[in-house]
């Protein structure tokens, strides 16, 4: 395959879940106006407990402790990529980061991603792009769900690419505009359940596989207004801890049946966003994806064909978009649509800081 503007790019991803720093080293061409893709080192570095918990803790901490913690985890980022550029013998052109959400209020125009992308570049000696929320909040938009022109120009072949990450959202094509959403809480409700469990996350949904639903709950969980609420819409920990955390009973009461209701919960939602045509195909990715029993239930509930791909496509999707952003960002191009956040106009998200 022939390819015209090959580029080299680093993504990093750090998602609300906390479990650490997706790397992803991708390659990008175009082919006849397509974009084409190839995954060609990616690895997951953990967070240590100490940031993990410093992490959860930001949002309830001062101005000064916020700051220090973007500058200090940038540094963090930088050395890991560095490692990781070294460990492997890559020469990526350059890095595009996510960063760690901390703040998502967008209604008040106000979202905060840290890992300051100046410390990165200073790290690795190479450019960095990252921030890419704040101009579409500035616009007027949601900042969120970033994914879907990945998705739409990615992965053409599918009708619904789904996410299931510390939030679940889906992306697909409507009348010639892509329309992208954050349907409900995921991992960051599972892992939470989980932990509480002795255990870091619910391996392949055994737990939740073991334990029976809790109707109260569920008719509680789907109630909930945002569920009925049109897109553009996003979810944030403030909305979890707002309304989810209320309704979840005290631990006591069986953590594995409030892990079946919760993943009934994800399907029936996952299932309502889905359509009714049995001849569409959704692709799930994402840390939900490894998670067997809750892709049954999305099974149960869901009307199109369920696909699931390769293990690196389903670990390092958004590490590889976000490189793909970043890339857009690079040569000047759209990378945020106004028909999935909302804003006043399509817009190029994204700072950029020399190495």
């Amino acid at each position: 395959m022939m390819c015209n503007d090959v580029q080299y790019v680093l993504g990093l991803m750090s998602g609300t879940s906390l479990d650490g720093l997706d790397l992803a080293h991708c390659r990008f061409g175009l082919v006849k106006g397509r974009w084409h893709y190839r995954i060609l080192e990616a690895e997951t570095i953990s967070f240590t407990k100490d940031w993990q918990q410093r992490l959860q803790m930001l949002d309830r901490l001062s101005a000064g402790d916020l700051a220090l913690a973007d500058v200090e985890l940038g540094h963090l980022m930088g050395k890991l990529a560095k490692g990781f550029i070294d460990k492997h013998r890559l020469n990526p052109g350059f890095i595009a980061s996510h960063g760690q959400t901390i703040f998502h209020q967008p209604h008040l125009k106000w979202t905060t991603q840290i890992g300051n992308g100046a410390t990165i570049a200073a790290e690795t000696g190479l450019p960095v792009v990252c921030d890419f929320r704040s101009t579409d909040v500035a616009l007027g938009g949601q900042g969120a769900p970033l994914v879907p022109i990945g998705d739409r120009l990615l992965f053409p072949e599918f009708t619904f690419c789904l996410n299931l990450g510390g939030f679940a959202n889906i992306s697909f094509e409507r009348e010639g505009s892509r329309i992208a959403f954050d349907i409900c809480p995921v991992n960051m409700v599972l892992n939470s359940l989980a932990g509480m469990a002795g255990k870091v996350f619910d391996d392949r949904g055994n737990l939740a596989r073991s334990g029976t639903l809790l109707p109260g709950l569920l008719e509680s969980l789907n109630q909930l207004a945002f569920y009925h609420q049109a897109p553009p819409k996003s979810l944030g920990k403030e909305w979890v801890e707002e309304y989810i955390r209320p309704l979840m009973p005290d631990p006591g009461s069986g953590i594995r049946d409030q892990l079946a209701t919760f993943c009934e919960h994800i399907a029936i939602q996952v299932g309502k966003n889905t359509g009714t045509n049995g001849a569409d195909r959704l692709l799930v990715t994402g840390g939900g994806a490894l998670n067997t029993y809750l892709v049954e239930r999305i099974r149960h509930h869901a009307a199109p064909e369920v696909l699931i791909p390769d293990i690196l496509t389903i670990q390092f999707k958004e590490a590889l978009i976000f490189a793909f952003l970043g890339l857009l960002r690079w040569r000047g191009e759209v990378n945020c649509l106004s028909s999935v956040t909302g804003a006043s106009r399509d817009n190029i998200g994204g700072a950029i800081y020399s190495g």
